[in-house]
């Protein structure tokens, strides 16, 4: 499995607007290519950072799919009034609790690593920061996604709401200590965000 992250910095007046389109215009003009198997939207509203994320069933049909989507990704930008940078993964794990329903938010964690280190990394992730995060009040979900060549990494974990996220700060940083002192991984940086759209089919791949 595969995916393509489309990091947007928009004007924080046009995030109600963007969701819109990208609900209505975006998801359903995904869904027709050939191996998309769904999109999601992180935004902030107070920044204006928003990502959106297409996953696909392999790294061909994400591939495949750039001609397509281009012109889909330039109306959303116009939307959202903001320009963007795009980013492919592979993804490497992902499990959910139950699904995110309205309200849920998402912390997500960038790091990096030597690409050698990678698998080591994600069996940590799988093996101990995984189980560990499920056990947080709240947790609905969590995802990693790899860039093999440049050491990269994301993790995405949803919660149910705001107030379980906030809650849940202090042992997720104390999670993210953990896993870096045992992968070798470096953070590079932690956000928040509203989880506006949860439509990525992924299977289980924990």
């Amino acid at each position: 499995m595969f995916a393509r992250s489309t990091t947007i910095q928009a004007q924080p007046a046009a995030i109600d607007a963007g969701i819109t389109h990208m609900r209505d215009i975006v998801l359903p003009a995904l869904r027709v290519l050939p191996g998309c198997i769904g999109l999601s939207l992180l935004v902030d509203r107070d920044n204006g950072h928003c990502i959106a994320t297409s996953a696909w069933e392999s790294e061909d049909a994400m591939h495949d799919s750039m001609v397509q989507v281009a012109p889909i990704r330039d109306r959303a930008l116009t939307t959202f009034g903001g320009a963007a940078q795009v980013e492919e993964w592979e993804i490497a794990g992902l499990h959910r609790a139950h699904h995110a329903n309205d309200g849920a938010c998402v912390r997500a964690t960038w790091v990096k690593t030597d690409p050698t280190r990678l698998d080591t990394a994600i069996e940590i992730y799988k093996a101990s920061t995984l189980p560990a995060m499920e056990d947080l009040e709240g947790f609905c979900s969590a995802s990693l996604m790899v860039n093999r060549k440049s050491g990269r990494a994301v993790s995405c974990t949803s919660y149910d709401s705001a107030e379980a996220m906030r809650a849940s700060r202090e042992q997720s940083a104390s999670l993210r200590v953990d896993a870096a002192r045992q992968a070798g991984v470096e953070a590079l940086d932690v956000r928040e965000f509203e989880l506006a759209l949860a439509h990525l089919r992924v299977p289980e791949m924990a």
